[in-house]
């Protein structure tokens, strides 16, 4: 199975409070570690898609919210498609997660 998932690969999140949203992997771990015994990975996605833009809209309500999460690979669907967008793992990594402060500011690297 950890052949399919690899970084940069398009997935859909199957369960948990974002089941149904687009990501894209940036870190996978086939083994496991002490936090997560079974396989997993690191995903970003959009939590909130934009609306449909007009003209009376402001910035605050066209903007996209994102997330960043640990997901175990049972609870993702891996996608055919890959992004060609190189992601920098400095500002977005697993110890993000941890930090509340440092999760903004991963939800903003995310976002680019």
């Amino acid at each position: 199975m950890s052949k399919f998932i690899k970084p940069r690969k398009v997935v859909l999140v199957l369960a948990g409070p974002h089941s149904g949203r687009k990501a894209v992997i940036v870190k996978n771990i086939d083994n496991g570690n002490s936090d997560h015994p079974n396989s997993h990975a690191l995903v970003a996605g959009i939590d909130h898609y934009p609306y449909k833009m007009t003209a009376a809209m402001g910035k605050k309500r066209i903007a996209k919210k994102s997330f960043l999460k640990v997901y175990n690979y049972s609870h993702l669907m891996c996608t055919k498609y890959s992004m060609a967008i190189p992601l920098d793992k400095t500002g977005v990594n697993k110890d993000v997660c941890r930090d509340p402060d440092l999760k903004c500011e991963g939800w903003r690297e995310a976002k680019v």
